[in-house]
């Protein structure tokens, strides 16, 4: 489906004072740098937790109201990425996903986590695989790639590659990130987007860093899911049935790749845990079930 540029509301206070009082940020100091994350929940002597790895785009804060519904059941940190929010940035110019994975792994050390589902959301699913298959494989107990990107590291794409990179880095300069805040979130919804929806797609847009955002083009371009499959945990891969900029088509692809279980989001576009908070957070608290149970993919 086509999208036109639509100027996205701004959040009620309700949203904002929830995520203040129910989702703040916090902050870890790790060995590269300060890291920072949002919590909710509370972890029993040697459980699980649920982490959450936020897409380009976005930050700590879009996972809100599924982290919420899943407090109840455990620990759920989202963190903001390097070079998101308040966390320090990587030191490489063009990072890849293994320095991501690094920072992640020095965060999960700091706050103790022992063993987590991990959860990455877009390009964050490029984190979370990378992470898995070396550093977090005894760690994670269970992967759950939402609206996956495969990367544009293949020699193969090298043409889009570039397209890719000379795109994101023109408009970023165009517009800026205030620019691409107002007008690009119904491209990241389904056909309807609720109000509230674009609302909060915006809010988490508008609070990215450049210098940041222009490591993770970087690392989009330079990364390839491939060398992370197969991976040595089980792992399951959803997306949005009405997702324009990971289509279904090529989440299913990834799947396959991983020979992993697939699932559609009904009515739900890209940022599907900002849409469908509701249908996420039922889809971790199955995968937080199958992996605190021992059972293999459904």
């Amino acid at each position: 489906m086509m999208h036109t540029d639509t100027l996205a509301p701004e959040p009620s206070p309700e949203t904002l004072q929830l995520l203040d009082s129910r989702f703040a940020e916090r902050s870890v100091q790790t060995a590269d740098g300060v890291q920072c994350y949002r919590e909710a929940g509370s972890l029993p002597a040697g459980g699980t937790a649920v982490v959450l790895l936020h897409g380009i785009g976005s930050g700590a804060g879009s996972w809100l109201h599924a982290a919420l519904r899943l407090a109840a059941r455990t620990r759920v940190i989202a963190w903001d990425a390097p070079g998101y929010g308040n966390s320090a940035r990587l030191q490489p110019a063009s990072p890849g996903a293994e320095d991501y994975a690094a920072r992640l792994h020095q965060m999960l050390d700091a706050l103790g986590i022992e063993r987590c589902v991990l959860a990455g959301h877009s390009l964050g699913t490029l984190m979370a695989t990378a992470y898995a298959h070396d550093l977090g494989k005894k760690r994670v107990a269970r992967l759950v790639l939402l609206s996956p990107t495969r990367g544009y590291g293949n020699p193969a794409l090298a043409e889009r590659q570039q397209a890719v990179r000379a795109e994101r880095l023109r408009t970023l300069d165009e517009v800026g990130i205030a620019g691409m805040a107002r007008t690009r979130p119904a491209k990241m919804l389904s056909s309807k987007p609720a109000p509230e929806a674009l609302a909060w797609v915006r809010w988490n847009m508008e609070r990215l860093d450049t210098a940041g955002y222009r490591q993770a083009i970087e690392m989009l371009c330079n990364a390839d899911m491939a060398r992370y499959a197969p991976a040595p945990v089980p792992v399951e891969v959803h997306s949005g049935d009405e997702d324009t900029v990971t289509v279904p088509a090529n989440c299913r692809a990834i799947a396959e790749m991983f020979g992993a279980p697939y699932g559609s989001i009904a009515v739900s576009g890209h940022a599907c845990h900002i849409e469908r908070p509701e249908a996420i957070a039922a889809i971790l608290e199955n995968a937080y079930a199958a992996a605190t149970a021992g059972a293999a993919p459904n």
